[in-house]
Order: structure tokens, then sequence, then C-alpha cells
């Protein structure tokens, strides 16, 4: 429907071009009614075809994206004719039919809406931009032009070639991304970094923190985790696992077999949330102290900020705690990063290893697809595990890393700005 100012200029289209489409308009209360030509129909479903097809591809997700077609006709310039277009949302594309498409005039006016579906489906929705993406990666310099472009969401290690008229041109489209998550340790920052800083201040400075804070009431939580990791540890027959004493035992005592599980623990790089949560409030101290600064590699701010700028959420993952991930990049060397990143992800939400652990992480940052997440890690098994949930996956190769399999499949990068 168009009603008003829109009204006039449509009604001047018709008049122009009356082979177009048939038209009647019933001007009480400026409304316009719309008979559709058997060509739109037609290319209604072309795009319902298309839309299949490009989710059954895996090159969209279910509800996001659109398609938009002209529909062609020798008789009608270009630029003047009519656009059909799939809703951008509400509607699952693999169950789309011809009826769900909008057509719309050449100046983007909706000619035609789809009717709603009942509850609980949501209403359609058309794109504003439809009549640019008619317009997109149109080369007008060449006598046989043709549409062709980089399309977010239209590749999975595919690479498409287009022919625009006589011409060639090699499609190699970037996967949809909403989200990308990030690891630390060998990601973005050096492996150095924590084992040869940050580990041994949390060893060294276990006994004094403990017997600082003992008193309160995040300390004796910490314990209290602690004591139920080393139980469990002790059951599992865990090397440099020693008993805890009993409260009335004394405090000098108790911190004193705390500190010797601790240490063997660091020695052992255990990614338990005991150990992680009591290092961070340890850290908090250095930083606070200035006795620690955060290190990343030096592509991490620009392309932090590259991402931020074209709307993309950045998350960290990491076995350190989330307090620990916000004080490395809240005092980092290149200042504080934490403008930049939307939230963190620690081993409260399960194991990095574990697929569960990052489909958990794709329900809460909002995607409707999890392939919508790229995750960017040095660890094969991480990456192994974020590939079975659906997620994008690239691994970083970073100095001091780890090797990869041979053949490990996954695509890899030095550097950030290669992303």
């Amino acid at each position: 429907m168009v009603t008003g100012e829109t009204w006039k200029l449509e009604k001047r289209f018709f008049l122009v071009h009356p082979s177009l489409y048939a038209l009647y308009a019933e001007r009480r209360r400026g409304v316009c009614q719309f008979v559709e030509p058997k060509a739109s129909l037609a290319r209604r479903k072309s795009a319902q075809k298309w839309r299949r097809q490009f989710y059954t591809l895996g090159w969209t997700s279910g509800t996001g994206g659109s398609i938009a077609i002209k529909v062609h006709d020798d008789s009608i310039p270009k630029p003047q004719q009519l656009i059909v277009m799939s809703p951008s949302s509400g509607v699952q594309k693999e169950r789309m039919v011809p009826e769900d498409m909008y057509v719309l005039s050449p100046s983007g006016s909706v000619l035609k809406v789809p009717f709603p579906k009942p509850y609980p489906h949501k209403p359609p929705k058309c794109s504003e931009c439809a009549s640019l993406f008619i317009k997109l990666g149109l080369n007008r310099s060449t006598p046989n032009y043709g549409p062709y472009h980089r399309v977010s969401g239209a590749e999975r290690n595919t690479n498409i070639a287009v022919k625009a008229g006589t011409m060639n041109l090699n499609h190699s489209p970037e996967p949809s991304r909403r989200c990308i998550v990030l690891d630390i340790e060998g990601t973005t920052t050096p492996i150095s970094f924590v084992m040869d800083a940050l580990f041994p201040y949390a060893r060294d400075n276990v006994g004094k923190h403990l017997t600082a804070t003992y008193e309160t009431e995040e300390t004796q939580y910490d314990i209290k985790l602690l004591r139920a990791q080393i139980k469990d540890d002790l059951k599992q027959g865990v090397i440099g696992a020693v008993p805890i004493p009993l409260d009335d035992a004394g405090k000098e005592e108790i911190i004193r077999s705390l500190v010797s599980n601790v240490g063997a623990m660091i020695k052992a790089d255990r990614k338990v949330t005991a150990l992680k949560q009591l290092q961070g409030h340890i850290w908090r101290t250095g930083f606070q102290n200035n006795e620690l600064k955060g290190v990343v590699f030096d592509d991490v701010p620009e392309a932090l900020e590259k991402w931020h700028a074209s709307g993309i959420k950045v998350y960290i993952y990491s076995s350190g705690s989330r307090e620990a991930q916000r004080l490395i990049f809240g005092n980092s060397n290149y200042g504080d990063l934490r403008k930049y990143l939307c939230g963190f992800f620690d081993t409260t939400i399960g194991n990095k290893r574990e697929s569960r652990s990052y489909f958990e992480i794709s329900q809460s940052v909002g995607v409707d697809n999890p392939s919508e997440v790229l995750f960017i890690t040095d660890v094969y098994q991480e990456a192994i595990a974020a590939k079975e949930a659906g997620l994008d996956v690239i691994i970083s190769i970073r100095p001091g890393n780890g090797p990869l399999p041979e053949n490990h499949g996954f695509k890899t990068v030095g550097s950030f700005l290669e992303i």
C-alpha cells in the first residue's frame, strides 16, 4: 500500500508505464490497491526458490538476511522495473513461500505486503535498503554489466564465480559474523606473559594474599571453592593435592596447606574455577599496585577498534576468571581496551574443550545461528569443540604457541588484521 505524497509519485509512474502492471485506486482514505502482474508473481517464486537454496547451502541463517530481485521486462527500462524482496526477518527461510514476498516500486515504496502469520510467528519485516540492494555492485563501465559483489554470509569455505556479462569475476565472500569470541593466552596475549608474569605473581603471593584478606567474605568463598576442588582431587588421586585442615585447626595451618595446593595447581596449569578465581583476586592487587600490566599483541587494539566500528560485538572466553580478564584488558600496554568488549566468559559457563560451552555462549550473545559467531583460539581441542557447536573457528598462530596437528582443517591467522 502507498498513501499521501507517495501515491502522487506512484500514480505519475503508473500513467507513464501503463504496460507495467494493472492497478486501480480507491481515493477514499487515500489508499491505493495493487493488482500484481504475472511477471512479478514469477519473480516471487524465483526469490522463494533461491532463498531456500541459499539456506540449504548454509549461506544464510534461519531468519536473517534478505534477497531482492528485479521484475524483468524488456519493454521497461531497468531503473523503472518493480522489485521483489523477501522479508528480512520473521520467516524461516526454509519454509518460505511466494506469498511471503514483498513487491516494491522502483522508488522502494511497498506495493504488496505478505500476510502475517498467527502467533507465535513474528510479523514480517521489509528492509528499507531494498532499492539499494538492487543497485549494489553494478559496474556500469562495462557494456554488459552485471551484479558482482562480496556478499556477507555467502561462504562456507566455498569460492563462487559470478559471471557479469562477458566478465568472469572471482567471488570469495566472507562468512556473516555478528560476534567474535576471543581466547586470551596465545591469541590476544603472548603465552610468555601468562607463564612468566601472571602465574609466578600469583604463586609468590598466595600466602600474602590469604593472610591479608582471610576474614573477608570474598576470601572465605575462595577457600570454600578450593576445599571442594581439593576434596575431589584427593578422591581422584591428583598429584600435589594435600588435605586441608578443618576450620578449628587455625588460620596459619589452613593457609599453609592452601599455598601448597595452589602451587601444585599453578604448576600443572589446572583450568579449574577455584584456582582461576583466586588468581584473579591476587592479580587485582598486583594491577592496583602497578606491579602488573596486561600485555596484548600489537595488532589487537587496531582490530578491536575496527570490529567495534563495524558493529561486530566482541567477547572474551578464557579459563581465567572474568575479573582477571577485565584486569588484563583494562590495564594493558595499549591502555583500557574494555570499551571495545561486550562481555566476558570464563569456566563458569563450561570447560573450554566441551562443545556445550560454546553452544551456551552462542545462546547468550543473541545470535540466530551459532555460525554467526567467530571463535579465535590457539588450542586445537578448543577449536574442535567450538566447531562441533556450530561456531565459525579460526586458529591463532602466535610466537610461542604449541604445534597443530597436520591437516587440522582450520583457517589460521598470524594477526587479527588478516580477518
